[in-house]
């Protein structure tokens, strides 16, 4: 089986009202992910940051388990990535998304505990649809939106002063020499935003939970984030 790296990253505001840790579980690809389930049972809230399926191979037996398993650990949120927009058995299996107990947030934004919660959803840069970044800057609080590609956040959601955007996509750029990635996709090679904190902490990147590629993985451990929330000024 699998095992994962735990990081776990705090973010401190006045404008939380209550401690929150939050499970950032990044390009699961229909993975294993039993091990990280001890953790998801002490958090408050499961961010489920696109490509839970992969597009480059069939079935999507251990997707469809974790959006079981998940919401029997805590309320569990699902942003669009592009593996979901480009599966083949997309049709298939969609339904036990809608049957799961999984709350969608696919250009959407709820109130959770105390929090202003949304999602962008994954699609071609110059037709991603920002309304709901909008619509979150607008309301009071602090406002956490999940993007599943990190390379969209200057573009489209810096201009609109979202509070944290996490995000995965990256896969901690592949191979990692020196601290730098040498490859991820949507940014080519040597990209800039793979792991970590980057825009003065408002941008928080997850290395992802697989590998859904050939291309090997070196010095870049596979991770389940688990983020804290926590009042008081940063």
């Amino acid at each position: 089986m699998q095992e994962h790296k735990l990081t776990e990253y705090t973010v401190r505001s006045g404008k939380l009202r209550e401690p929150l840790t939050l499970a950032l579980v990044a390009d699961l690809h229909n993975g294993p992910y039993e091990d990280v389930l001890p953790a998801l049972r002490r958090v408050d809230g499961i961010l489920i940051l696109g490509d839970l399926v992969n597009r480059h191979r069939r079935g999507f037996e251990r997707a469809v388990a974790f959006l079981r398993d998940a919401p029997a650990c805590a309320p569990t949120f699902y942003a669009i990535g592009n593996h979901e927009l480009r599966f083949r058995e997309l049709e298939a299996y969609w339904p036990h998304v809608e049957k799961s107990d999984v709350r969608v947030l696919d250009n959407a934004w709820v109130p959770f505990r105390g929090i202003v919660l949304g999602a962008l959803s994954a699609a071609v840069l110059d037709r991603a649809d920002v309304t709901v970044v909008r619509e979150m800057a607008e309301q009071p609080g602090f406002r956490l939106l999940m993007c599943h590609h990190p390379e969209y956040y200057a573009p489209m959601i810096k201009p609109h002063g979202i509070d944290l955007t996490v995000s995965g996509h990256a896969h901690g750029g592949q191979i990692n020499i020196a601290g730098r990635g040498l490859y991820s996709p949507g940014q080519g090679l040597l990209p800039k935003l793979t792991a970590g904190f980057y825009e003065d902490g408002h941008l928080l990147v997850s290395r992802g939970m697989t590998n859904s590629t050939r291309a090997p993985r070196w010095n870049n451990p596979c991770e389940l984030v688990l983020l804290h929330l926590v009042p008081g000024e940063g």
